[in-house]
């Protein structure tokens, strides 16, 4: 029986069910020591000194410093710009000074307590729009990370054709990742000098890297291992390379074990977020709603250092046109450094900022022109043989039109949409009621040349005992990536799923497949595992004959082809598609080797009490390729679009300068399962044939189509239209009470 496109059991799933699985914080380490971090309390200047109470017992303690990196003072992002520790300059709030270990957690705590820092402080920046004012304060020349500017056609032309022009802006806030495991590193040096990391990650080889020059040591001396990991959405991407020099410096000094756990207030307070945005509209259309030219302005808070966001931008500016074709289009998108946490990676990557712009502009374009916002997106979408904004022409795997109409019926949208409106006439009604749609395309893989340039690699073992082991450093974080690995491999390979599994990613046991983020692993790694397991496939059948499907017959041909070998690893590089073709100076070509589509109907109503939202039912529709394993298909779904959800409606990040003052899940108010609503998912399948199976990454794509839906709903429901998230209770009553709207 096939194990693609079944729901077979999850790999890990007996293992976290039954609460035998071991997560970083659950894993003791003879003689260890537990690490803490002392931080700034100030956004912006220069530390004069630091003192330490004498009173206190510091021999006691191991106490590391930026004088102790034995390589070079800097963390190995996309660039080198963020120190492990200050070394004098204070960038932002919350930034790493120095480290304290001890053999007690709450006496490691209570060292901090002791220790004073003398600053001499400067006047911060704490606006992307200020940053871009002051031309170069923090970062020279210009205090930008990144500027990305995509031109298609003649946007004056496109312009002076239109019948119509619709300008807008929009806001988006920080996100917080909420992960249920905080972020935690172990780290440790074997007696042949080798450095060993283990923790909660997202991509094993970016703290490879980052030890690497932290420690000045050839990559056969640093080790990392990925435990057991309690979720990420993109948070554990950056930021184990951090916390990881960390715990290795205080290891490397010690030269005793350290582990170092944060709590839920120094997570969410010290970790990057979802970059804040400022996104502006300018667009021309013809009376009967065709797109003509499309004038768009993105600007991205990317915090004290530049982390992820120059890939952030990128993504968010590509998808800032949203998934229509127009004839002609600018768009100039920024990221600025303010003195505030560094922004990074969250779930959407980008995306979910841009495409809350584009898509509520949908909606006030449809408004404009008196057209129903269904029929707009009709007329304008991508289709085969469509363009995007960088030019690059959709020729398979198009599957806008079908997730918009099978999400269209699916809901009733226009049946609703009649009867909110009669619902909002009765004036003794306790409710105001609204339905909105939302649509997106969310680009697989990495942007443009990026897959070339990391090259990944994945494979499979063949062991003596018959086992087939899947060789990857694509991270199980939850969205049950060793169990669709393991999918893929045993119909490849044309065993048993039972018979396949999957590697714990280990640097030294694991070949480098990339880091485990872009909606790129079971499309562009799943890939690579198939090609590899159909050669190895190949290799069988030639030493030993049809494979067997009985576990004797299975072991005898294993031993056949083995021949005395303990095992036989087949493992293949990514190779781009014949035909794909990208320009990163000018952003021209094929952004993505594919794209998956989504459609989404939020119905909610609003209490005209309290004016509190209570989202009633969310529809959607998702042409993803093909679905390996489907239920988990449907989780991804479920969980993306209840995390969109509260970017839209409750997720309030409160910012002073600089950094958050409310990181608590008490004030900072993620939805639960009680909040959910139902949520009616439909699968649509229209293969890639590059990817695993047909299969194309679906992982971020939910996130972009909640908030603009919900937005647009209760501009129905309350005759407002609300163009920064979170939209607050308080929000609404101020809007339908102020007499200038």
């Amino acid at each position: 029986m096939p194990a693609v496109g079944t729901n077979v059991i999850r790999k890990e799933g007996a293992e976290k069910l039954c609460g035998r699985a071991k997560f970083i914080d659950d894993l003791s380490f003879p003689d260890c020591l537990h690490g803490v971090t002392l931080r700034s309390t100030i956004p912006f200047g220069r530390i004069k000194k630091v003192s330490f109470d004498p009173s206190f017992p510091w021999d006691e303690c191991t106490v590391a410093t930026a004088r102790d990196i034995p390589g070079k003072n800097a963390v190995q992002h996309i660039e080198t710009d963020q120190p492990l520790l200050v070394g004098e300059r204070v960038m932002h709030p919350m930034e790493p000074i120095l480290l304290v270990a001890h053999p007690s957690r709450q006496k490691a705590y209570e060292a901090l307590r002791h220790i004073t820092v003398d600053y001499e402080e400067y006047d911060p920046v704490l606006t992307p729009e200020d940053s871009v004012a002051l031309k170069a304060v923090l970062r020279a020349p210009d205090n930008l990370f990144k500027d990305v500017r995509i031109d298609k056609g003649d946007i004056a032309a496109g312009f002076a054709a239109a019948d119509i022009v619709v300008e807008g802006e929009y806001r988006v806030p920080h996100q917080e990742q909420a992960y249920i495991e905080p972020n935690g590193m172990a780290a440790w040096l074997e007696p042949d000098g080798t450095l060993v990391a283990k923790g909660s990650m997202q991509c094993p080889y970016y703290v490879h890297k980052a030890l690497m020059l932290l420690f000045n040591l050839p990559a056969e001396k640093v080790r990392v291992i990925q435990a057991v990991t309690g979720g990420a959405f993109g948070g554990k991407e950056d930021y184990p390379s951090v916390i990881g020099g960390h715990a290795a410096l205080l290891a490397w000094k010690s030269r005793r074990p350290v582990k170092i756990i944060y709590d839920r207030p120094e997570d969410m307070a010290s970790t990057s977020k979802r970059h804040p945005a400022v996104v502006r509209h300018r667009t021309g259309l013809t009376r009967d709603g065709r797109l003509l030219a499309q004038d768009i302005d993105v600007l991205f808070d990317g915090g004290a250092y530049s982390t992820m966001s120059p890939v952030v931008l990128s993504r968010g500016a590509i998808h800032a046109s949203g998934a229509y074709a127009c004839p002609n289009v600018r768009i100039r998108a920024r990221a600025a450094a303010t003195n505030s946490v560094p922004n990074g990676a969250y779930r959407g990557f980008g995306v979910p900022q841009t495409l809350f712009a584009a898509e509520l502009h949908m909606d006030r374009i449809a408004e404009a022109l008196r057209m129903d916002p269904a029929e707009l997106r009709r007329r304008n979408l991508l289709r085969e043989g469509s363009s995007t904004a960088t030019g690059q022409v959709l020729r398979h795997s198009v599957g806008a039109a079908d997730a918009l109409d099978a999400c269209l019926r699916r809901s009733r949208y226009a049946q609703k949409r009649k009867a909110c409106a009669a619902w909002n006439k009765r004036s003794r009604n306790p409710t105001w009621r609204g339905t909105g749609l939302s649509f997106a395309y969310h680009g697989a893989g990495f942007t443009g040349g990026g897959e070339v340039f990391y090259a990944s690699k994945a494979g499979l073992a063949l062991d003596a005992d018959g086992g087939v082991r899947v060789l990857a450093a694509s991270t199980e974080m939850g969205q049950g990536e060793a169990t669709v690995f393991a999918q893929i491999a045993a119909d490849a390979l044309g065993v048993p799923y039972g018979w396949v599994e999957t590697e714990t990613p280990d640097t030294s046991k694991v070949p480098n497949s990339g880091p485990t983020v872009a909606s790129r692993t079971t499309m562009i790694v799943g890939r690579l595992v198939e090609r590899a397991a159909r050669q190895l496939k190949a290799e069988l059948e030639e030493a030993a004959g049809k494979v067997p499907k009985s576990r004797p017959a299975w072991l005898k041909a294993v031993r056949r082809f083995l021949d005395g070998r303990p095992s036989r690893e087949v493992i293949c590089q990514y190779e781009r598609p014949p035909g794909q073709q990208w320009d990163e100076k000018t952003y021209r070509g094929d952004a993505y080797g594919s794209f998956a589509y989504a459609a989404v109907v939020v119905d909610l109503e609003v209490d005209k009490l309290t004016y509190e939202v209570k989202v009633t039912r969310v529809t959607t529709a998702f042409e993803l390729g093909r679905a390996i394993h489907p239920l988990f298909a449907e989780g991804q779904i479920i969980g993306g679009l209840t995390q969109g959800l509260g970017y839209a409606l409750t997720e309030n990040p409160v910012y002073k300068r600089g950094v958050m003052v409310n990181p608590h899940f008490t004030d900072y108010v993620i939805p639960t399962s009680m909040d959910a609503p139902p949520m009616d998912v439909v699968l649509l399948e229209k293969p890639y044939e590059h990817g695993a199976f047909g299969a194309k990454g679906i992982g971020e794509l939910p996130n972009d189509t909640p908030a603009p839906a919900v937005a647009a709903a209760l501009r129905q429901a309350t005759g407002r239209w609300f163009t920064e998230l979170p939209i607050l209770p308080e929000k609404i009553c101020k809007a339908l009470h102020d007499d200038k709207l």
